[in-house]
């Protein structure tokens, strides 16, 4: 059976069916998913698909698992991994290697791991592994053995892992807003829970802690990770907090730019203002957060230097053992944050009756 029978058992064209085993955008997820639904279904496996046009020795994959709560169907678009993508990518250029793509469904996790692993197109493996949990990285390791998984990290796994200093980025986080006067701290979490927020969490609680301070917990709120528009939940949210009597704190730390630059709309549309009423600080640096207005202030994740790391560690005479990487991160304040104007205010309601 070859590409074309799949093409017509599936309705699709043969460029349709290379787009949903290579995982590259260009169809959507129900298509993809009928696709290989079928190709599953007739036994067929992709191991030849363009293996002549293909150097497998220099060519690396990237590998990503899809699910509708962090690492949507539509990665590519997100900022954070967009910009990572551009730089896996620029890297591989300049080592002479080329980048492939594949995307396995969560919800069919096993079996398209193993249609992945019988492709063998390529000499090593950058998994994204932002979503993902010990047990799944687990079973790719035991299928891919030439790996390293970026954006987290399983201490007790035997397999390369590069990621991000998130309990040094939060705990900055923390240490900047109490220097510069706020003891009315809230706190802004993704519903969705993965290994990086946890870790986002400990280091901004460890910082408060540390300097005497806590973050009372009806001013903890949660919200979708993934929206950069406002969002009504999140105004319940706080429109419930006040309503309930309780002072609106003057600085807000949220899991991500995402939420941070959601919150701020969501704020400006009950008239609470950035940073004259409240001060708002995210998380990653995504290029976003400097054309939002005021512009956000953030923790820096050096998402250039994670990618080299990786593509060097894969391509470097193919580098034996493994390795657990931390990268460092930077403050970056700007224009989100500011003293509490009295601290004789702080923590009072915004008075909002000038406003149009």
């Amino acid at each position: 059976m070859k590409m074309e029978d799949i093409a017509k058992l599936a309705n699709v064209s043969k460029a349709a069916v290379s787009l949903a085993f290579s995982g590259k955008p260009g169809i959507g997820p129900d298509t993809r998913e009928r696709i290989l639904q079928v190709a599953y279904e007739a036994g067929y496996s992709p191991k030849s698909r363009e293996v002549a046009t293909t150097k497998v020795d220099k060519s690396l994959l990237f590998l990503v698992c899809t699910n509708s709560g962090i690492v949507l169907e539509e990665y590519y678009q997100q900022p954070f991994f967009k910009e990572l993508i551009h730089f896996i990518e620029e890297r591989c250029r300049q080592k002479g290697y080329s980048l492939i793509f594949s995307t396995v469904d969560v919800e069919f996790f096993q079996r398209d791991i193993q249609v992945v692993a019988d492709e063998k197109r390529s000499v090593g493996t950058i998994v994204l592994g932002t979503n993902l949990t010990r047990e799944q990285i687990r079973d790719i390791h035991a299928k891919l053995p030439n790996l390293v998984v970026l954006d987290t990290c399983f201490e007790t796994l035997p397999v390369q892992f590069i990621q991000i200093n998130n309990v040094m980025g939060a705990y900055q986080a923390g240490v900047y807003l109490s220097n510069i006067g706020h003891t009315s701290i809230g706190y802004i979490a993704s519903n969705v829970r993965i290994h990086n927020f946890d870790e986002r969490k400990r280091g901004f609680m460890a910082a408060l802690t540390e300097r005497g301070l806590m973050v009372p917990e009806a001013a903890r709120l949660s919200v979708a990770p993934t929206i950069l528009t406002s969002q009504d939940d999140l105004k319940r949210q706080l429109t419930t907090y006040l309503e309930n009597g309780h002072s609106m704190p003057t600085a807000w730390f949220c899991e991500c730019d995402y939420i941070a630059i959601s919150a701020m709309k969501t704020m400006n549309e009950l008239g609470i203002r950035v940073p004259q009423d409240t001060s708002v600080i995210g998380f990653d640096n995504i290029n976003e957060s400097l054309v939002v207005t005021p512009e956000l202030t953030t923790i820096h994740v050096d998402k250039e230097r994670m990618a080299s790391l990786a593509v060097d560690l894969l391509t470097d005479a193919l580098s034996q053992g493994t390795s657990k990487i931390i990268v460092d991160t930077i403050f970056v304040e700007r224009n989100s944050c500011a003293a509490p104007v009295d601290p004789g205010l702080a923590g009072q309601k915004p008075d909002n009756s000038g406003q149009d």
